[in-house]
């Protein structure tokens, strides 16, 4: 099994991808279109056109994984990428919209900022 670390990258593909892709042809839209390297170890995910389903692809260090997921019901709330092929997130945003929660509707709190004293 993958894991997901704290650094690790997650990107979300924008644009609807047809669902019978498998490992070439993920590899090759991430590679061509989204312009990443698909052996970086960054988890990149992929939608359908009517965001009922989920394909994930990472790189583990041996060999990669393509993960899927089919909801039985509702929707994956994907974010808007209009300008972008790709759409960066947390691990903890990921969660999120794997479990169905609206990303929309949730917002980070804001963080307490260590300061350097004034000199």
């Amino acid at each position: 099994m993958f894991g997901l670390g704290p650094a690790t990258k997650i990107y979300l593909a924008s644009e609807p991808v047809d669902m019978r892709k498998g490992f070439e042809g993920l590899f090759g839209l991430v590679r061509d279109h989204l312009g990443y390297d698909p052996l970086s170890g960054y988890l990149f995910l992929f939608t359908n056109r009517s965001h009922t389903r989920l394909k994930a692809l990472v790189w583990d260090g041996s060999g990669l994984w393509v993960c899927a997921k089919r909801l039985e019901r509702g929707r994956f709330q994907w974010p808007d990428g209009k300008h972008t092929s790709s759409i960066s997130m947390r691990s903890e945003e990921l969660a999120m919209l794997i479990n169905g929660m609206d990303l929309s509707q949730a917002r980070p709190r804001k963080n307490w900022l260590r300061r350097s004293p004034a000199a």
